[in-house]
């Protein structure tokens, strides 16, 4: 699966899961955001997706790419990282200060949102 196809399948599952006026928005001059949507409570959504090896992390940088872009840039109520690796240490203490806030979404866990709608990463 390219990256762009990545970027699609999580689209496609967040429709699934009741979001409305989804969105892909990746490319060059996306500021951090793949995907834009209002969840079913009628947040603003922004995820970052990142189709990555098993042994390449998602680390400190990207993370602060998005937590700086995400609510001021995008408006974003609530701002997720998907990734079919996993994350640094780093990236999780980052990701989880008050002022920060970012859902992180692991491999592991996104098989099991995409299998039985598991905790989608808004939630």
């Amino acid at each position: 699966m390219t990256p762009g196809n990545f970027e699609h399948a999580v689209a496609e599952l967040c429709r699934r899961d009741g979001c409305r006026n989804v969105r892909v928005v990746s490319g060059s001059g996306d500021l951090g955001a793949d995907v834009l949507a209002t969840t079913p409570l009628g947040k603003v959504l922004v995820i970052q997706c990142k189709r990555y090896d098993a042994d390449n992390l998602v680390g400190s940088p990207e993370a602060q790419k998005v937590g700086g872009t995400a609510r001021p840039v995008h408006g974003a109520d609530e701002v997720a990282i998907v990734t079919t690796s996993d994350f640094t240490v780093e990236a999780r203490r980052y990701a989880a200060l008050p002022s920060v806030h970012i859902h992180l979404l692991g491999g592991q866990q996104l098989i099991r949102w995409q299998a039985d709608g598991w905790q989608p990463p808004w939630l």
